[in-house]
């Protein structure tokens, strides 16, 4: 028997059920989804469904936006503009294919192509002053980027012109070439996968891309960017970076998968006069839980940052086979300030160079004059890391501009060798384990103010210190307790070398604690 009270229950529950049917079902005659079959797309590859596409979303349009779906099946298309208010579903079992005929990108659109403003064909995914627009789903998108790779890496390189590179040149006339020349004479570019510009409140979610033609995922100058639960597969190719927020404020990327020809996140601002005239910085980004595999690197500042890179967090990463992990990277001439960068709680497995780099000479130069050309690194700081790599570390900053205040904590790495580092000040070193196979855990040269505590080694080598300073100033050595079997803990060298205080250690273990070579000053051990 039923009671009323279940009977009353059961009436409620189905008027609930009937309310929500009812909405859901308005909802739908209102046209917040546009089912891109009914715009005569095809699902079974059979025809390019660019048209239908865009006539869903100039339709959703005109109702002040909705959300245009890809039900499963396979869809060729050529580029898909977003507009405001716009959002692509891409159901599971739902593949978006791009087509690989260069016309169909065409007419050429604003975009900005590793770090220069130029006009070029239309990335695969586009928006311009855009807000509230979303490609989501659990299903693919492949960009077919082998043609293009090809095309770009080999016919241009051997050929006279095209069309394309005609069509090229035509637009962009009064380009603020970069400082350095290259690849603007080629006058043929390769289109990001996904690019919006000028856009607000963007978001990426749950989908898998592939075969991208250039960068992957590429917002420039936006602002609320959200890329989540992302998975990027590109094979070996040129320059197909995963994640490239460019010029971007308050950029959130987590529960990413990614795996690429290039760089698998990278930061990026400008690229010499060209950043520096939109002088737009990268800011306030934060990057956790994600995976990279394939990759010239795991997480990449630069080495186009001239409009400058703050206010960054990297946390909760695994990197697996990268060719490095964290690398921040510039040259003279690119100008830009790197500053206010933390990195913690991150694991490296099989880092094929090194695990850390902060390089101020990505490309050749000459010393010259602190001016608007001369990029900085300030304020970075790692902690909580496990690392194994073929070199622990790389710092080199520039001779008229330090690398400044950079701090490393609680790191455990494993490497062939250790850290090298030239041309820093206010370097600090605390709990830091560098098991190497040859050579000392930490060599540095030319560094003003140098704190280590803490600092040790899991393998020692007959003859070679712990740690060797070349013509630094200012150190401070203390809590240090070498492992049974060390020969020489702190080497000594340069005539520059001075106000060493060593203080505090437990050299117990060790046959030599301080080895001096050649005449040093104000050399105090306790």
């Amino acid at each position: 028997m039923i009671s009323s009270h279940s009977g009353t229950k059961c009436g409620f529950l189905l008027t609930f059920v009937l309310t929500v049917f009812t909405a859901i079902s308005a909802l739908a005659q209102q046209g917040i989804y546009h089912n891109v079959l009914q715009y005569g797309a095809k699902n079974d590859s059979s025809q390019l469904s660019t048209m239908a596409i865009n006539k869903a979303i100039e339709t959703a349009v005109k109702g002040g936006g909705g959300t245009i779906y890809f039900p499963p099946g396979k869809y060729k298309t050529g580029p898909i503009q977003l507009k405001s208010n716009i959002t692509i579903l891409i159901d599971a079992g739902a593949e978006l294919h791009f087509s690989d005929n260069f016309d169909d990108y065409l007419p050429m659109v604003a975009s900005r192509w590793e770090g220069t403003d130029v006009t070029n064909f239309s990335p695969l995914f586009y928006a311009y002053k855009a807000d509230n627009i979303a490609i989501r789903g659990r299903g693919i998108i492949d960009g077919h980027g082998k043609k293009w790779w090809h095309y770009s890496e080999v016919i241009v390189k051997n050929s006279p012109g095209s069309k394309w590179q005609d069509e090229f040149h035509r637009l962009n006339k009064d380009i603020l070439r970069p400082d350095l020349p290259g690849w603007v004479e080629r006058g043929f570019l390769r289109p990001p996968f996904i690019q919006p510009m000028h856009c607000k409140n963007v978001l990426i979610e749950g989908i898998t891309i592939r075969n991208s033609p250039f960068w992957t995922v590429n917002p420039e100058f936006c602002e609320n960017v959200t890329v989540t639960g992302v998975t990027i597969n590109n094979p070996k190719s040129p320059n197909t970076d995963g994640i490239n927020p460019e010029s971007c404020r308050y950029v959130h990327i987590s529960n990413c998968h990614i795996s690429v020809g290039d760089d698998c996140i990278t930061i990026k601002s400008g690229k010499d006069r060209a950043g520096r005239k939109m002088n737009v910085p990268a800011e306030n980004y934060t990057i956790t839980n994600c995976t990279m595999l394939a990759g010239h690197g795991g997480v990449v500042i630069g080495s186009e940052m001239s409009g400058g890179v703050r206010k960054i967090s990297i946390s909760n990463c695994i990197f697996d086979g990268t060719d490095r992990g964290i690398r921040i990277k510039t040259a003279r001439g690119r100008g830009g300030l790197v500053e206010e960068i933390r990195v913690d709680n991150v694991i490296m497995k099989n880092i094929k160079e090194q695990a850390i780099v902060l390089d101020m000479h990505y490309a050749k130069t000459q010393p010259e004059p602190v001016s608007e050309r001369t990029p900085a690194f300030r304020n970075i700081h790692f902690s909580n890391m496990t690392a194994e790599a073929k070199q622990a570390g790389y710092l080199s900053g520039l001779e008229e501009m330090p690398i400044d205040n950079i701090t490393f904590t609680d790191l455990n790495i494993t490497s062939e060798t250790g850290f090298s580092i030239k041309e820093a000040r206010n370097l600090e070193f605390h709990n830091v384990s560098v098991g190497t196979q040859s050579g000392p855990a930490i060599v540095a040269e030319k560094v003003k103010t140098m704190e280590i505590d803490g600092v040790k080694t899991a393998t020692t080598h007959p003859n070679t210190p712990v740690v060797e300073l070349t013509n630094v100033e200012d150190a401070f050595i203390y809590d240090c307790f070498p492992k049974p079997g060390t020969d020489v803990f702190l080497k000594l060298n340069g005539e520059q070398t001075q106000h060493i205080t060593v203080s505090g250690n437990n050299f117990r273990h060790v046959k030599t604690p301080v080895l001096k070579e050649g005449k040093l000053e104000s050399l105090k051990v306790e």
